[in-house]
């Protein structure tokens, strides 16, 4: 009672799960919108890409149904992605209809020649830098040979018209209206991650002062899921700098990627620090093959700084760069003082301490954050300089 009475009052556990709320509903919010947009943007564009498909030169007015497809190819998530696909794309068609030509010298179309088609499209399709060009090869071959019939060369036409218009389509429509930038839900991810691994810590130190074996192990499990976390955290920034590439709209919104790549990094960092930290937790508590210990007299000084630790990963998020700083040397002051006692203790020659183990982690984390605000201050100087 005494240890959630404590807790209760830090305001730890309530706090960060007020913030998983908001950070969780904001980064649902920030997914489904993007998705949305996106869908309302192919309709668009699929819908001008009809309009003016008659208006091609030639036959190519004849196959109008093939300018919205080309449209939905190039509608990608962001306006890099939508020029590099439809350019893939269309160089793949180009190829497959070459390879089509290629191949009406053996005849009328029939199972031999469309296997040989088929055959040499996927060959083709493995072409290096072709992206998702390589899946149009066999499609625009095909086509050509089954739907072209006796008159290839006015098909070949219409359909490399049709897909070019409905490509340039595509990617006017997604760099004019609005051209998503994902940097909300980059930084929401980074968010997110950030208290997942202040609220292991704090998990993990509240277990030390339990009666051992602790009654909530959940803690012990989630190692795996902070690494999913991560990795999805690293997607999310990719993806948010995938955006900004040639995106009229990065200057009306401008972000430090390099920044959020920065704080990635330190973020992986620590989830490796805190997985070493859950495992050597859970060997020493569970497994019955583990020699080490974790001293009684240790159990309390060291959740005591594990929280600490877990304080100045949750400031990042909440405090005041100066409160940062300040919890930064608080928490760096308690684990070299509890590193020190632990030196000069005495230990018990049949039970080795794995105290020592957990405390180079937690030095490691704060290493982390420090160099991390250091990086951060300097940034801010030089803009400002600047």
């Amino acid at each position: 009672m005494a240890i959630e009475k404590e807790h209760d009052s830090s305001g730890h556990p309530s706090r960060v799960r007020r913030l998983g709320r908001v950070v969780a509903g904001s980064v649902s919010a920030a997914l489904l919108w993007p998705r949305l947009q996106l869908a309302t943007k192919a309709a668009l564009a699929a819908g001008l890409a009809f309009y003016i498909a008659p208006f091609m030169p030639g036959s190519a007015a004849d196959y109008p149904y093939y300018a919205p497809l080309g449209a939905l190819v190039a509608m990608y998530e962001n306006v890099s992605g939508s020029m590099r696909q439809g350019f893939q794309t269309l160089v793949g068609l180009a190829i497959g209809i070459g390879l089509a030509f290629m191949l009406f010298s053996l005849g009328s179309p029939s199972p031999l020649t469309v296997a040989i088609v088929m055959g040499l499209g996927v060959v083709l399709a493995g072409l290096p830098r072709i992206g998702s060009g390589s899946d149009w090869i066999p499609t625009a071959a095909l086509l050509v040979l089954l739907v072209g019939g006796h008159n290839p060369d006015k098909f070949s036409f219409g359909y490399l018209v049709q897909m070019g218009a409905g490509v340039t389509v595509g990617i006017v429509v997604n760099l004019l209206v609005f051209p998503p930038l994902h940097f909300k839900a980059a930084a929401l991810s980074l968010a997110e991650l950030r208290l997942a691994l202040a609220q292991q810590l704090w998990d993990m130190g509240k277990a030390l002062k339990e009666s051992w074996p602790p009654e909530h192990e959940d803690w012990s499990r989630r190692s795996e899921s902070l690494a999913d976390r991560a990795r999805s955290v690293r997607a999310a920034v990719q993806k948010a700098d995938a955006s900004r590439r040639a995106n009229p709209r990065r200057r009306l919104h401008p972000r430090d990627v390099d920044e959020d790549y920065s704080n990635l990094r330190d973020l992986e960092r620590l989830t490796f620090h805190i997985q070493d930290v859950t495992q050597v937790l859970s060997d020493v508590i569970w497994s019955t093959d583990t020699p080490f210990v974790i001293p009684d007299a240790h159990a309390e000084p060291l959740a005591e700084a594990m929280t600490m630790v877990g304080d100045v990963l949750r400031a990042a998020e909440e405090e005041e760069p100066q409160r940062r700083a300040e919890l930064v040397e608080e928490a760096d002051a308690a684990v070299k003082a509890f590193t020190a006692r632990v030196a000069v203790e005495d230990q018990a020659a049949d039970a080795p301490s794995a105290v020592e183990s957990v405390l180079l982690s937690l030095h490691r984390m704060l290493r982390v954050m420090k160099s991390g605000d250091g990086k951060r201050q300097a940034d801010a100087s030089s803009g400002g300089a600047s």
